[in-house]
């Protein structure tokens, strides 16, 4: 029977944990319940870091989000003022020539003769009648359709506006609601419903010149794994601030497309993904047949990195030179990370961003987000799907 390990947290995590209290009707339960702890872990590390001198930051981040939650209601009365304009503009321009004239028709007909009218106008007569003898039936499913509408917007709005059709899709389908995807995404087309468009890409964060030794692509690109901790990749990438970067490295877990580790910093240093695979390994104390994969960046070539591996009896696998296919897994997950969060968000502070980044990574792409991959199950949900399988 498998013995799910004993979960490590780092400092950072604590830290980002106990700033959510500031949010808004937020509370050490809720919290705790984001991100699947315990309440009294929760007040165990906020008294821990009032302990060593951090109240006084919280206080300024609950300062800090009660002008965010103002500036969000603001920008939701802007946002619904915006809206009330496009509906008004889609409803005066919304007839197709053919159903205006099929409508003329159908108001005139007390009027003129049908026939006549089909004649001028170029419609067959059997259309129309058969048009019109559908319209009750057009009239309930307009109405059961619209009836999702406010579904489809919470469940848009629960997702930061970052979900699509096939997700919202497949929520629907979990609330035991019987629609075709195809009609979702028309539903949201016709109601301007989508996530931001993609914003651009910057810095460098691999640089392959160095002296150090390049593990073996073990990997080749079959990254299907039946087990979790069975094969991790590694990468790093950057998030815009005004105060400079602010630089993220992350471990993903193919099994379960889980981010089983992370770690963030200002500098772009041999230790930032060190971090995030040490936080990776002590959570979940993987057996020793586990691959780790990254590109053959220094931070992944340099000796801590290696020697953490070797502690774990972890195998090392690295990309082929300048193929970022090798580790296409993690460019879609910073992908997803850019479009659905970096992409669309000043950040005034790297402050800010840390926050925002755990938010993220911690509660909603861990326990909230469906993947198509995992056949649009939370990764949260595939890793017990798989304990439990395992476990039978």
């Amino acid at each position: 029977m498998s013995r799910q390990p004993r979960r490590h947290f780092t400092a950072e995590f604590k830290e980002q944990a106990v700033a959510r209290l500031s949010e808004p009707g937020a509370t050490q339960t809720s919290v705790a319940r984001e991100l699947g702890v315990t309440p009294s872990q929760i007040k165990g590390w906020r008294l821990e870091l009032a302990a060593a001198g951090s109240a006084e930051a919280i206080r300024r981040q609950q300062v800090e989000a009660a002008e965010l939650a103002e500036l969000r209601r603001e920008n939701r009365r802007l946002k619904e003022e915006v809206e009330v304009m496009r509906k008004a503009s889609a409803f005066f321009a919304q007839w197709a020539a053919m159903n205006a004239k099929l409508e003329f028709i159908a108001a005139h007909a007390a009027g003129h003769a049908v026939s006549l009218m089909c004649r001028v106008l170029s419609v067959s007569t059997s259309w129309f009648y058969s048009w019109r003898a559908a319209a009750p039936k057009r009239a309930e499913r307009r109405a059961a359709r619209e009836e999702l509408l406010p579904r489809i917007r919470a469940i848009f709005e629960a997702s930061h506006r970052r979900y699509g059709a096939p997700r919202i899709h497949a929520e629907l389908r979990d609330q035991g609601i019987r629609i075709a995807r195809k009609t979702v995404a028309k539903l949201m087309k016709g109601h301007d419903i989508r996530p931001p468009r993609r914003g651009r890409r910057v810095p460098r964060t691999t640089d392959s010149r160095h002296i150090f030794g390049i593990a073996p692509n073990l990997l080749r690109r079959n990254f299907r794994a039946s087990e979790p901790d069975r094969i991790w990749l590694a990468d790093i990438s950057y998030v815009p601030t005004d105060e400079g970067w602010l630089y993220l490295a992350a471990v993903k877990d193919m099994a379960t497309m889980e981010i089983v580790g992370w770690s963030m910093s200002a500098r772009l240093k041999s230790s930032l993904a060190v971090d995030a695979m040490r936080m990776a390994l002590q959570n979940r104390r993987p057996a020793p047949e586990l691959i780790c994969h990254s590109d053959r960046g220094i931070q992944y070539a340099a000796g801590d990195y290696r020697l953490l591996l070797k502690a774990w009896k972890a195998a090392a696998s690295m990309s082929r030179k300048g193929d970022c296919l090798d580790n296409a897994p993690m460019e879609s997950f910073f992908g997803s990370l850019k479009n659905e969060l970096v992409h669309r968000t000043r950040f005034r502070s790297r402050r800010d961003a840390k926050a925002a980044l755990f938010e993220y990574i911690a509660i909603f792409y861990n326990r909230q987000r469906r993947h198509s991959s995992i056949g649009y199950r939370t990764p949260e949900q595939a890793r017990s799907d798989m304990t439990a399988a395992m476990a039978a």
